[in-house]
């Protein structure tokens, strides 16, 4: 798939090859649900089941290989044609702007979430999302599952980046702090999330999109248990 649309690697393709089935039916994630080619049979599918709505992730590598900056317009046009396809069959689209793949170059470069630097960089992926699909797209979400991307890929070490630390972790455990970097990557994520609904309500709030979530006002009482509860809501 990269090789098709340009995509840069990220970190959920090289941990799918870390555990992959190596048996002698090895196989890997190159065509899995092959969405790419058959969105417009999935779509149609979904209008037969009486679906009203439809939930996708945007690859933060295939919209911009690099993590940042040269933007990929096959991936464009590709999101574009899932969006327009959806609408013309009467289907919501709700994008996810992350879902675990990182930019490997990102990961590489300066240790991805762990860095307070991701924040910049997400702000300036989802201001692309934003602007490029922003007048179709009226549901968003910026980061899925935040709390699996911390205890599977920091913890455990099994999911993307594969990060962790003895006893803690359950695979192969050659790097990682599974004490410490859990809770860094959840405080960026937090970040991160905050920053893109900042620019999102300056720039973009004419456009009719939503971006739910809440945080509490007052520091007292009843409301630290909501603190307790870091990932609770959707992020």
């Amino acid at each position: 798939m990269v090789e098709i649309e340009r995509s840069g690697p990220c970190g959920l393709c090289l941990i799918a090859y870390k555990f992959r089935n190596t048996g002698d039916d090895s196989v890997n994630g190159d065509v899995a649900a092959d969405g790419y080619h058959k969105y417009k049979e999935d779509i149609k599918l979904m209008k037969e089941t009486g679906l009203d709505s439809y939930r996708f992730s945007i690859s933060w590598s295939r919209l911009i290989p690099k993590g940042r900056g040269e933007i990929n317009p096959k991936g464009v046009g590709y999101y574009n044609n899932l969006i327009n396809e959806l609408l013309d069959h009467g289907i919501q689209p709700h994008a996810t702007i992350f879902q675990y793949d990182l930019p490997q170059i990102l990961e590489d470069e300066y240790g991805g979430w762990l860095s307070p630097q991701i924040i910049g960089d997400f702000t300036a992926y989802a201001d692309v999302c934003f602007r490029e699909f922003g007048d179709r797209v009226t549901n968003w979400t910026t980061l899925n599952e935040p709390n699996a991307l911390v205890s599977v890929g920091y913890d455990a070490g099994i999911g993307p980046p594969g990060r962790c630390s003895k006893p803690f972790g359950f695979a192969d455990c050659s790097c990682g702090d599974s004490v410490n970097e859990p809770y860094v990557v959840a405080h960026n994520c937090l970040l991160a999330h905050t920053s893109a609904v900042s620019l999102y309500r300056r720039k973009y709030q004419v456009l009719g999109s939503s971006l739910l979530w809440r945080l509490p006002t007052c520091d007292e009482g009843e409301y630290w248990l909501q603190v307790a509860k870091i990932f609770s809501k959707p992020v």
